[in-house]
């Protein structure tokens, strides 16, 4: 079972290889369409030049790249070839590019000119087992003069020159297939070990939570340096035999819509960010855009509060779903489904065939809230609405074989049969799970523990905030007490009367125990390029105090 069998190769085995698998737009506007046998021959290519270099088997291939038609040939490719992916954020700085390929022991790299200058040149005395480069660009620029870059190939003439039939090898579906490394919001990134055989939980989790097949027309905005433009950018559309939508531009309200209309876009995964950004820009930034085409708009990076969603059902016509994954399960595990009414605020129920569960928390100090174990057992929790550790049974495909070269931490995340997820949730009577917040971002204050998701929410639902995040910080009596980070949608200006205004909005709707003590406003929280707010930023923006700059571009590195 190999990925790029699955996702292209067999369309073309059934005679469907004239329909478009992607319809790539790149920064002017101008759409390249790509069939799924041109896909095909592109991608056999592809893994001739790997294979015309010596590259083999289980060797690694990392990928910096902005999103566009080389980028998806090239991880296709990649999987044909058998060899191992690594997907980078083209954003990330030197020293985060440099980690990765030396964690994953990168031997080729697929970049522009252009990005390997900025990005890996600085660091490339640190990684002597890169050995390829195989620059994408047009050939006068890759042969512009300048520092000449070791081991470095021109990737069109290359693929110009190789054959377009390959014959994909044997592979078992535990193969290693691709290493996501996680975000790190809240610690050093690590290397998730996916196979082959996720392949099979890509595909029904794209039918079953977002309603993918084979006529759909899908755009995904995550970038395939995470695991969600992986994941849903390339494997599970194309294995559905859908259209993608590949856009190499930044976020633009005006751009956005354009795409939706004009591409007749039927199925859009998102983030909760860009979705109250198009809230904030309102019914003047959609415009006359016609969305007639649009019937699942699904969001993904962290939990979508309810009033966006109502939102977006007002707007658009079609309430976006929310869901739950992470990159160690490599699909989505828990979504309010295609065809099924959405539970605004709730992420939804486990999807066929993911057995989960909520874990009682073990709240003794020295336990630092982990699972509670009685008699070597977990104890679940069966009342509704109680907070505890979101947990699921191994053995579903896409889940994740390990941690590159950390054998105890993957381990460590075992517990009495249940993968412990580091989530904290809560089930309610009608087995909907509705988000908390993580493990270690829940705060302890004055005897009550907070998850951060709840806070946030409340206050996204004031009409002078655009996001908002909190974070705990330190206090002599009541041990912890919860800072709020505020920013503001335009015509609102930071002032002690906004302030105060916040802060009795949301003792009303929080009650004085749980709302936030204090409020800084900021012009935009440091996030990931996945849209993830970075907490452990702002705790060490709170402990350094109101004087430290807080740091937000590059924030992700």
């Amino acid at each position: 079972m190999n990925i790029a069998e699955e996702a292209v190769d067999r369309w073309v085995e059934r005679g469907r290889g004239d329909r478009v698998a992607l319809r790539c737009i790149d920064r002017a506007g101008r759409c390249d369409a790509v069939t799924y046998r041109q896909l095909m021959e592109d991608t056999n290519r592809f893994a001739n030049v790997l294979r015309a270099h010596g590259v083999e088997a289980g060797d690694r291939v990392f990928l910096l790249l902005d999103r566009g038609r080389a980028l998806c040939t090239s991880a296709l490719g990649t999987w044909k070839h058998r060899s191992v992916l690594g997907p980078l954020f083209p954003d990330f700085g030197p020293d985060p590019v440099r980690e990765r390929i030396s964690t994953g022991n990168g031997r080729v790299l697929v970049t522009t000119r252009e990005l390997y200058r900025r990005r890996v040149a600085p660091v490339r005395d640190s990684l002597p087992g890169l050995e390829l480069i195989l620059l994408v660009g047009e050939a006068a620029d890759v042969r512009r003069s300048g520092e000449p870059i070791p081991g470095a190939v021109d990737l069109a003439e290359a693929l110009a020159a190789a054959d377009p039939a390959y014959a994909i090898g044997p592979t078992d579906p535990e193969d290693l297939a691709t290493l996501h490394f996680t975000s790190g919001t809240t610690g050093r990134p690590k290397a998730a070990m996916h196979v082959h055989g996720a392949v099979t939980a890509h595909r029904s989790s794209g039918q079953i939570a977002l309603g993918l097949g084979p006529g759909a027309i899908f755009w995904c905005t995550a970038d395939p340096g995470w695991v969600t433009g992986t994941t849903y950018g390339i494997i599970s559309p194309l294995a559905n035999g859908a259209t993608v939508v590949v856009d190499q531009g930044a976020f633009d309200v005006e751009r956005w819509y354009s795409i939706l209309e004009r591409e007749h876009v039927s199925v859009w995964y998102t983030t909760p960010t860009a979705l109250r950004m198009l809230h904030q820009a309102g019914r003047e930034g959609l415009g006359d855009h016609d969305l007639a085409a649009l019937r699942l708009v699904a969001s993904v990076g962290e939990p979508l509060d309810a009033d966006t969603v109502r939102w977006t059902q007002e707007a658009w016509g079609t309430p976006a779903h929310d869901g739950w994954w992470q990159t160690e399960t490599g699909g989505i595990m828990i979504a309010n489904v295609a065809g099924e009414p959405v539970i605004p605020g709730s992420i939804g129920r486990p999807l066929p065939g993911v057995v989960a569960t909520v874990l009682a928390r073990d709240d003794r100090a020295d336990a630092d809230g982990a699972p509670l174990v009685l008699d070597g057992h977990v104890v679940e929790v069966t009342d509704p609405d109680v907070e505890g550790h979101l947990a699921l049974r191994p053995g579903f495909p896409s889940m994740f074989r390990g941690y590159l070269d950390e054998e105890r931490r993957y381990r460590a995340c075992f517990v009495d049969g249940w993968y412990v997820t580091g989530d904290l949730v809560r089930r309610d009577a009608q087995g909907a799970y509705w988000f908390v917040g993580r493990a270690d971002d829940v705060i302890k204050t004055s005897g009550h523990l907070v998850g951060p998701f709840e806070v946030e929410a409340a206050l996204r639902s004031h009409p002078a905030v655009a996001d908002a995040a909190v974070v705990g910080v330190p206090h002599p009596v009541a041990g912890t007490v919860i800072k709020a980070y505020v920013a503001l949608r335009p015509g609102h200006s930071p002032s002690e009367e906004l302030r105060r205004d916040l802060r009795g909005f949301a003792r009303s709707r929080l009650g004085p125990a749980i709302a936030p003590r204090s409020f800084e406003f900021v012009d935009e929280l440091p996030k990931t390029s996945s849209g993830k707010t970075i907490r452990r930023v702002l705790r060490l923006h709170a402990l350094q105090g109101a004087d430290a700059p807080l740091v937000t571009s590059g924030a992700a590195s």
